[in-house]
């Protein structure tokens, strides 16, 4: 830790304890972490285990929405994150422009195995079901 501590007037000592400082090398990097401990110290640990798998719920609905509406998913959905093709690449470009462009939900695009794809990260502790459902019918729609 002594290699990782420096003084300076402006530092204001904790009284012996280490220094958030004197934990990192960059003292001015934002502090990334407060936002874990939030989430954690509001929701418990309880309560985050409830909304991930919430989360890869959802995403897991986002799937089968839009396997039945005909499109390609590419990944095993098994976290919050699903890959949907929509055949060739020009074309997934295409739809999620539109997508964008129309507001009702926001997916964007990325290449996985040297092919493009639309994805869609379900990470909002606020989304719904039927917001699921909107978005699904939103993307058909745009899609066909």
């Amino acid at each position: 830790m002594r290699r990782m501590s420096y003084a300076a007037a402006y530092l204001v000592g904790s009284g012996g304890a280490p220094a958030g400082a004197d934990l990192t090398a960059e003292s001015s990097r934002r502090a990334r972490g407060f936002a874990a401990w939030a989430g954690l110290r509001e929701l418990g640990r309880d309560g985050v285990a409830a909304l991930v798998d919430r989360c890869c719920a959802l995403a897991r609905q986002f799937a089968e929405g839009l396997t039945s509406a005909g499109f390609e998913v590419a990944n095993e959905v098994v976290l919050n994150q699903v890959l949907v093709g929509f055949g060739d690449d020009a074309r997934t470009d295409r739809v999620v422009a539109a997508v964008q462009a129309d507001g009702t939900c926001w997916a964007g695009g990325t290449t996985w195995r040297g092919r493009r794809f639309m994805r869609i990260s379900v990470s909002n502790a606020t989304t719904t079901e039927a917001d699921v459902d909107r978005s699904i019918a939103a993307i058909t729609r745009l899609a066909t």
